[in-house]
């Protein structure tokens, strides 16, 4: 280990473990629960000494121990203050399972994420949040419901949560967007430096602007087929209410579904001809689960949640607005963990002007101090 991998936060441990190829999200939660520091944990994956559970690593007899030499072998010669610094460059934020920055929608889950990644503003995952999710090969009638239902919940004041693939999810984070009221979110299965699908590039990049991507998976990983019903449970879980438009007799939209119910949460289904292969999931869904409601349109889904207007939506903001100086030094800090020293560099304050930042900024609940290191608070009631 070099001084400068001393220096590195959590973060940077975690984002390391996360990039081993295999890592799924389930081997770093059952990793990282055998551990007091992330660091301790790399250190027993470089030495091949972790034993992920057996539904982590399926396959036949013998796949698990290779995969763990595999770990130790790249881990041997793995540059984890690199790994750190290209997100840091890229300005991704990242948050750890534990911390102040943490989403409050996950804190409670049964498979918590460990770690996350984001592009955008994580403060927007606040009120009331409808999943819509389906096929990626969706008909016009599909499509054209999933972007009506999108754009009229945004414009009641509801965020729209999907996974940005092709098809229904597409629809419904163009629809959320057209409205340009609540701020979209989205969940997706690759690193979020690897665009899936590559055509799907410019509503990524709107998504993030007016709302927040989440991601499990570090730069640079792919995306790969296992990471979308990890994904799905993280839909789920952002959701209060998921509406399936659109599916096939199998598919994600109902392990999404399935996951929703895991959590409590209610499903709604949207009925279609029952001739339509895309139709098949739905129309299932409604004559055999009697806890799935019927979702015509975003009327029937703000009926279910109890919200008729955005004027209706609770509040959940309960700490002050900072102040411009104080906004500068929040803004510096941004969804990374930093070091006073980082924030005299990138803010130019005196020390004195910075400190006193900080204490203002930690009073009202905005920042919180972490062995040394300074993090964002998130927001209430997310």
């Amino acid at each position: 280990m070099t001084s400068s991998d001393t220096e590195l936060p959590p973060e940077a441990w975690v984002t390391a473990l996360a990039s081993l190829d295999g890592m799924g999200p389930s081997s770093l939660r059952a990793l990282l629960a055998q551990h007091e520091t992330a660091d301790e944990a790399w250190r027993t994956v470089r030495r091949g000494g972790f034993s992920p559970p057996p539904s982590a690593v399926p396959g036949p007899p013998g796949r698990a121990e290779r995969v763990v030499a595999a770990w130790a072998t790249t881990a041997a010669t793995f540059d984890v203050a690199g790994c750190w610094q290209r997100h840091v460059e890229a300005g991704i934020g990242i948050v750890l399972r534990g911390t102040a920055s943490y989403p409050a929608a996950f804190v409670d889950d049964p498979l918590p994420p460990s770690i996350l990644f984001h592009l955008g503003d994580p403060d927007v995952v606040v009120g009331t949040r409808v999943a819509i999710v389906g096929t990626r090969d969706c008909t016009r009638y599909g499509y054209d419901l999933a972007f009506e239902m999108a754009r009229d919940l945004s414009t009641a004041g509801i965020s729209v949560v999907s996974g940005l693939a092709l098809g229904i999810d597409s629809a419904a984070h163009a629809g959320a967007l057209d409205a340009d009221l609540a701020p979209p979110i989205a969940v997706v299965g690759s690193g979020l430096d690897v665009v899936y699908p590559r055509r799907n590039g410019p509503l990524w990049r709107r998504v993030a602007a007016r709302g927040v991507v989440w991601s499990e998976y570090p730069l640079g990983s792919p995306a790969v087929a296992w990471h979308f019903p990890s994904r799905n449970r993280l839909i789920a879980a952002l959701a209060d209410v998921v509406v399936v438009v659109e599916s096939h007799g199998k598919g994600g939209a109902l392990l999404t579904a399935d996951d929703a119910e895991q959590r409590g949460r209610p499903v709604m289904a949207v009925p279609g001809p029952v001739h339509s292969p895309s139709s098949v999931g739905c129309n299932e869904l409604l004559a055999q689960s009697p806890a799935t409601a019927m979702a015509r349109n975003a009327t029937d889904v703000l009926v279910a949640i109890g919200l008729q207007s955005r004027s209706q939506r609770p509040s959940t903001e309960r700490r002050p607005s900072p102040a411009p100086d104080d906004r500068v030094v929040l803004d510096a800090l941004g969804w990374q963990p930093a070091t006073l020293d980082h924030l005299l560099l990138r803010t130019g304050r005196s020390i004195p002007e910075l400190a006193s930042a900080l204490v203002r900024l930690e009073h009202d609940g905005w920042v919180a101090p972490r062995g040394g290191w300074y993090e964002r608070v998130a927001k209430p009631g997310g």
